[in-house]
């Protein structure tokens, strides 16, 4: 929600500082503003007048983000630690951490992956038509990310020497696109096989088959 003050000045800076501090924005980066009227030093004194302008609070995507978060870990009466910091790839990553904070997981992340969505909507929503880039926020709890990301890899090199060894495709389970791109990178660095996703939306499955192979057979 936006709200809006008129604050004054010495200077156009000091005067923002001033609509930052009213608004109880994170940052200058959390306002848009108007210059109302610029500083006057008069003379000798005399016809001095602030600076005056009018600044709206517009929270920047990630803060909306991170206050979505806040907000629904509070609500779960969670006793944990909500931070932002930069991810290792593109945007933001929001990280939760502390007692209470593995019940934000679910089976195979799903639970995580559904805050995940919410906070990039709530990120992402655009206000009074305003336009902005999209950001990509990533959120992660306990270390997970990283954990589920190495047990994929690890299932990946399995099932490729099961391929190898075996002549016959394997058909994973079910995955998300985060996961199914995991899956596919770590297949691309192993000679002699290659992946195929199969299926639609949430039932969408990786196969690993022989690449010389020209007719795929799936096992289970």
């Amino acid at each position: 929600m936006k709200k809006e003050v008129v604050t004054t000045g010495k200077t156009i800076e000091d005067a923002v500082a001033a609509a930052v501090s009213a608004l109880n924005a994170s940052s200058e980066k959390d306002i848009r503003y108007t210059v109302l009227e610029e500083p006057k030093k008069g003379l000798f004194g005399l016809g001095a007048a602030p600076a005056k302008i009018n600044a709206v609070y517009v929270p920047s995507p990630e803060n909306l983000a991170i206050a979505f978060v806040k907000q629904l870990v509070s609500d779960m009466g969670l006793q944990v630690n909500v931070e932002m910091k930069e991810s290792d790839g593109e945007g933001k990553l929001i990280d939760i951490t502390g007692e209470g904070a593995g019940v934000l997981i679910g089976h195979h992340g799903e639970t995580l992956d559904g805050i995940q969505y919410l906070a990039n909507l709530a990120a992402n929503k655009k206000i009074d038509g305003e336009k902005r880039d999209y950001v990509k926020i990533t959120v992660d709890a306990e270390g997970y990310r990283a954990k589920r990301e190495e047990t994929l890899r690890a299932l990946a090199r399995r099932m490729a020497e099961k391929v190898l060894k075996y002549k016959k495709s394997v058909m994973l389970e079910p995955m998300n696109p985060y996961e199914r791109r995991i899956i596919h990178s770590e297949i691309q660095n192993i000679d002699g096989v290659s992946t195929n996703s199969i299926g639609s939306e949430n039932n969408r499955k990786i196969v690993i088959y022989l690449e010389d192979q020209k007719t795929v057979k799936n096992e289970g």
